[in-house]
């Protein structure tokens, strides 16, 4: 059975090419939510190899607040259920100095600009944070 990697992204197109980099290339089955209670369901139950977390989420909320990728890692990782799953946090957003903040406040295990546009750099930053 192949191990799975839950993909957090709320952008047809990004969830479509790093499905495919991650079941092709990378051998992976990959479940894909932006919806928080199903990724904490999941993160529980699905014996998950990473999770990769968008950063920025336009649709995903959480009791009623709207919430982004930092929000739900930060769930995650105060979870003695899901706090060892490692996560690979995706933005956009990438400035100097944000990979270190990032990592630092969310407990994340790893971080990757998009576009992605390097099938091998995600394989290598996915199996960097998931320690194969």
């Amino acid at each position: 059975m192949a191990e799975r990697i839950l993909l957090v992204e709320d952008d047809p197109i990004n969830i479509k090419f790093i499905q495919t980099v991650l079941i092709k290339k990378g051998g992976y089955e990959v479940l894909v939510s932006e919806e928080v209670d199903e990724i904490l369901r999941l993160a529980r139950e699905a014996d998950l190899k990473a999770i990769i977390m968008d950063v920025s989420l336009s649709r995903s909320s959480y009791q009623g607040q709207k919430v982004d990728g930092i929000f739900i890692t930060k769930l995650l990782k105060g979870d003695e259920a899901t706090r060892r799953i490692p996560v690979l946090l995706a933005t956009a957003h990438a400035m100097f100095g944000d990979r270190e903040k990032y990592l630092e406040l969310t407990g994340a295990e790893g971080y990757i600009s998009k576009p992605i546009h390097d099938p091998a750099a995600l394989i290598e930053a996915v199996k960097s944070v998931a320690g194969d």
